[in-house]
């Protein structure tokens, strides 16, 4: 276990969470999917369209007994943030050693017995669609299930879906997952633009 989670958490972190909770109870938002998420496992978090995603995701893993976690940058955790950035659930990731961001994030994993985390597979709120498969690769080498989780601004709902274990076939659950989200939130532009995203992958494969 890691030393920076064994310990209660500070003042400042409990009173942060309690005032993002708050928000997420202000806000409205109706969770209409629950399936219980593994002790151990990715969550995404689709589509990553505004700032206060980070309030629901961190309200819908509250309300389901989850304590999520999340990818930061190292230099985050530096004094006097420490403690407050590990008692809110941040990794640190060193983009500038040898080992890559997946290696990192899949030992963190082998050292926790509990750790679910949340990632926004399309990077940035400015996104257009398409996903980068860091959290594939960190899903299939730590071997956990992904978690597909969602949220509608446009009806204040959100939920989150059954656990997907990866197959290896990237194309084959990348396919599941799309179908699981253009079920939720019908329609939405960022779907298609997946979607040729992955045609796209494929044909290069192949090509």
């Amino acid at each position: 276990m890691d030393a920076a989670i064994d310990r209660p958490p500070s003042l400042l972190s409990r009173l942060v969470k309690a005032a993002l909770l708050w928000l997420y109870r202000r806000k409205g938002w109706t969770l209409v999917e629950r399936h219980p998420a593994p002790r151990r496992c990715v969550i995404l978090g689709v589509p990553h369209t505004s700032n206060w995603d980070f309030v629901f995701f961190l309200g819908a893993t509250w309300q389901l007994g989850i304590v999520p976690a999340f990818m930061g940058k190292h230099t985050l955790f530096k004094w006097p943030m420490t403690r407050f950035m590990f008692d809110m659930g941040g990794i640190p990731v060193n983009r500038t050693v040898k080992a890559n961001y997946v290696d990192q994030v899949v030992s963190a994993f082998a050292r926790r017995e509990d750790l679910a985390l949340v990632i926004a597979p399309e990077g940035t709120r400015s996104s257009k669609g398409a996903w980068r498969s860091g959290f594939y690769h960190i899903a299939q080498e730590a071997g956990v299930p992904i978690v597909p989780a969602w949220v509608d601004n446009a009806t204040m709902t959100g939920g989150i879906g059954e656990p997907l274990m990866p197959s290896g076939d990237y194309g084959a659950d990348m396919a599941k997952l799309l179908a699981f989200y253009r079920a939720r939130i019908p329609g939405h532009p960022r779907w298609d633009v997946l979607e040729a995203s992955l045609m796209g992958e494929k044909g290069a494969a192949h090509g």
